[in-house]
């Protein structure tokens, strides 16, 4: 996810409201001293959000319907903007391996720090999914993205890649030097997440993020269906970075490197 703040790129003000320990990061994002702290925002982050995204299943599970279905789906994106726009700084809160691939494709981030961030992202979905498992205890799938009832895998992969090429063309459009990196950008993301569960829950689950599908899974101990939740997403990503160069040309730019890395000159 793009980096957000509340003044456009370059602007001083956006600094004069970050933290000293922010500035620090922003002005060497490349010091890998630094990196530790990046990826526990990585980390967090997606905790946050699989605790949201699989936790508004199994409460709903619990409680016999109480949640609710457009509940359960639009809380996800609620909880993305409000990710982004308190972690931005540190991360860029990606907070999804394929917007994280995206990005290195896109040349606005490094593919040495690839592997780091995804590690992180999976590791805290995982936690995120043993702590919903210390709570409720074992519910049903745990909160996992499974088919819907007569959808075949095949086409919740190809849903998932279709839901993943909106999602990372938001996300890469929100980076870009023709849009304003502030509020906005949180918006764009947050309410691109409740869009396409709304629509797209009872099919495949509207994951759009493997590190979202594998935490579930694991608990669940059952990974049969983890490969829709990795190639859909990661199809669906390709296809959009490609459509970034038609319509963009090459990644690179500072804009879109300071949207990737957490930076707002």
């Amino acid at each position: 996810m793009a980096r957000l703040g509340s003044a456009t790129p370059g602007d001083g003000r956006a600094h004069a409201e970050l933290s000293s320990r922010e500035r620090a990061f922003i002005r060497d994002f490349n010091n890998l001293q630094h990196e530790w702290v990046r990826l526990f925002a990585e980390l967090f982050g997606t905790y946050l959000l699989v605790m949201v995204a699989a936790g508004a299943g199994l409460v709903n599970s619990t409680t016999h319907g109480a949640v609710g279905r457009i509940a359960e789906v639009t809380a996800p994106g609620l909880m993305v903007m409000a990710i982004i726009l308190s972690l931005g700084a540190i991360s860029g809160a990606h907070l999804n391996p394929v917007v994280t691939v995206a990005f290195a494709f896109r040349t606005d981030f490094q593919w040495r720090r690839v592997p780091g961030y995804v590690v992180a992202q999976l590791l805290g979905a995982s936690l995120a999914s043993l702590t919903l498992l210390a709570i409720f205890g074992q519910q049903g799938t745990d909160g996992a993205t499974v088919p819907g009832a007569g959808v075949t895998a095949v086409q919740a992969m190809l849903v998932e890649a279709l839901l993943t090429l909106g999602l990372v063309t938001v996300v890469l459009g929100a980076a870009s030097g023709a849009q304003n990196i502030g509020g906005l950008s949180a918006l764009a993301a947050g309410g691109y997440v409740a869009l396409a569960g709304l629509w797209a829950s009872p099919v495949s689950g509207a994951s759009m993020n493997p590190a979202r599908s594998f935490g579930p899974e694991l608990v669940a101990g059952h990974f049969g269906d983890l490969w829709v939740y990795v190639a859909g997403p990661l199809i669906g990503a390709l296809v959009a970075v490609g459509i970034a160069y038609l319509l963009r040309g090459p990644g690179g730019g500072m804009t879109a490197k300071d949207a990737a890395q957490g930076s707002g000159e």
